[in-house]
């Protein structure tokens, strides 16, 4: 197993209950168990869930298809294997996942996010229906399920195990070899040293590679960045550890397996720099609610339906055509207590802590992380007036000065469409239907209101920069998540899953995602990985 991430996870422990033997490689150390699933919020896809329809959602099968397919737009020959199995998850989503993880014990918190709103017609990009579901203890009680059944004699691990070759014998995958790295004791995420101290081989009767993406690789996003959106950007934050450095795909590719899809990308238009980070050029996402006023780097207002929460690969298309590397939130301090979360097991820490109480104080006194970056982030601005606003945005590091008539224009014409019920502004009609949902009016969506409103106040602006994730393509893979071969057939011996294989087939997502799918891609994959790794192990 090549990764100690939570597919890699998931695939070692299927092997177990099958009775085998799992050999688990990381180039990292033991604090790393988990890998990037271990800072995740904790969201899944569920479809037609109990909890939705506690809070009166009505989903289905059908609809979460229709809205997979409309998001993912497969148009591509080699698209074949991720629409199988686009197909294949949703029916997973749709039925025994949610059972078959609660089963190991997974717990999800009472209210479902509605994410990726998508704001087009019914067959475009989007959820119909709020489907993202929290893991009661985000991300590390979800890694925590599947690790702490990796325990007995028949599962080894092997840290600080670079792989940098995988061995094959008469066209077949036999084994990984590569370095020994030196020890190291640096804490979870910490970029870590890439001193040689040693080699090693290691042979088994199947390789899986789980080894994540590239989002901690800047030179690889750029070098993948898709000519369809033009220019590359020059400023980058990195959402994931230096070491999701993406390797294994060319490794991998130099045995012989099928990478696709390597410009589908998933990153984020939300990314505020980290005043605490953890690893180098360490972005933070925020989770927006609907009702922030979304400016480019001009002041000018970005087009429907490119709200907070709606399209993310829709916003970072336009930002990359319009020349600069981040955007503005403008918003009050009412908007910010009841819009704003942020991505992250750290950032959340009455989800993680599985707090009630702290629930509860986060809905009456705004979530204290958020505010404490209003308090110490380089990308945060207040102000009583938007004139004192627009002059403190001007002094934001790395930005273009802007034109206060031009953001007072965009901010008078916004608020006058509150003044009463009726509005031509699609934002303001999103806003209302958004509180229709009773999870988003009690606990996520203001009411409509001028964002001057000095009882709302004070003024806030927030620079966001473009923040690496996730990648949509990688090792090309069939329903059993063997790695195929360019011709198209499976290369003996290979297995991926997780974000490696894009995940599952090289792209299960295409070109979007719904959220609350990746960590669930892991899951699925991984599974496939490991029942199939166990059939063809003698």
């Amino acid at each position: 197993m090549v990764g100690a991430g939570l597919a890699g996870l998931v695939a070692a422990c299927e092997l177990l209950e099958r009775g085998r033997r799992v050999l688990i490689v990381d180039q990292e150390n033991a604090a790393n168990l988990g890998g990037q699933a271990y800072w995740s919020f904790g969201g899944l896809f569920f479809v037609d869930s109990p909890e939705q329809r506690r809070l009166g959602i009505r989903d289905s099968h059908e609809l979460a298809l229709q809205d997979w397919l409309g998001t993912a737009g497969f148009d591509r020959p080699e698209d074949h294997w991720p629409r199988q199995w686009a197909h294949a998850y949703v029916d997973f989503a749709a039925g025994e996942k949610r059972a078959w993880l609660r089963d190991r014990g997974l717990q999800t918190f009472a209210m479902v996010g509605w994410a990726e709103r998508g704001g087009y017609d019914a067959r475009g990009h989007g959820n119909s229906v709020p489907r993202f579901h929290i893991t009661w203890g985000t991300g590390p009680a979800l890694v925590d399920i599947f690790a702490r059944r990796l325990t007995g004699d028949r599962v080894r691990f092997a840290y600080r195990h670079r792989v940098d070759e995988l061995i094959v014998d008469d066209g077949a995958v036999v084994g990984v070899r590569g370095a020994v790295l030196e020890p190291c004791t640096a804490a979870r995420g910490v970029a870590s040293s890439r001193q040689v101290v040693g080699d090693f081989e290691f042979r088994a009767q199947a390789v899986v590679v789980a080894s994540g993406g590239i989002g901690g690789n800047h030179d690889l996003v750029r070098k993948n960045w898709p000519a369809r959106m033009g220019r590359v950007p020059e400023q980058l934050l990195s959402g994931v550890p230096a070491h999701v450095d993406g390797r294994m795909l060319g490794i991998s590719e130099a045995a012989g397996a099928n990478v696709i899809n390597s410009d589908r990308m998933w990153h984020y238009t939300e990314g505020i720099t980290n005043y605490d980070p953890i690893w180098p050029l360490h972005g933070i996402r925020i989770l927006p609610g609907p009702s922030s006023l979304w400016l480019d780097a001009t002041g000018k207002r970005l087009p429907a339906p490119l709200y907070p929460g709606f399209d993310t690969l829709g916003t970072l298309e336009h930002i990359a055509r319009t020349g600069h590397d981040y955007t503005w939130f403008v918003l009050n301090k009412r908007i910010i207590d009841k819009e704003f979360g942020l991505s992250g097991q750290e950032q959340n820490p009455d989800l993680t802590g599985r707090s009630l109480r702290a629930v509860l104080d986060r809905a009456r006194n705004g979530p204290a992380p958020v505010h404490a970056f209003v308090d110490k982030g380089v990308d945060f601005v207040t102000a009583d007036s938007l004139r004192d606003l627009v002059a403190a945005m001007n002094t934001v590091p790395d930005v273009e000065p802007l034109d206060l008539a031009t953001v007072e224009a965009e901010v008078t014409a916004r608020d006058r469409e509150v003044a009463n019920r009726f509005t031509k502004d699609s934002q303001i009609t999103a806003i209302r239907a958004a509180r229709g949902y009773l999870a988003d009016r009690v606990s996520r969506v203001v009411a409509p209101h001028r964002l001057t409103d000095p009882k709302a106040g004070p003024l806030i602006a927030v620079k966001l920069h473009i923040l690496t994730r996730k990648s949509l393509g990688g090792l090309q893979t069939d329903l059993d998540s063997q790695v195929l071969r360019a011709d198209g057939e499976a290369l003996p011996g290979l297995y991926a899953a997780g974000e490696a294989a894009g995940f599952g087939g090289g792209g299960v997502h295409g070109y979007r995602s719904l959220e609350g799918t990746f960590l669930g891609g892991c899951v699925f994959s991984g599974r496939a990985a490991g029942r199939a790794a166990a059939r063809a192990v003698s």
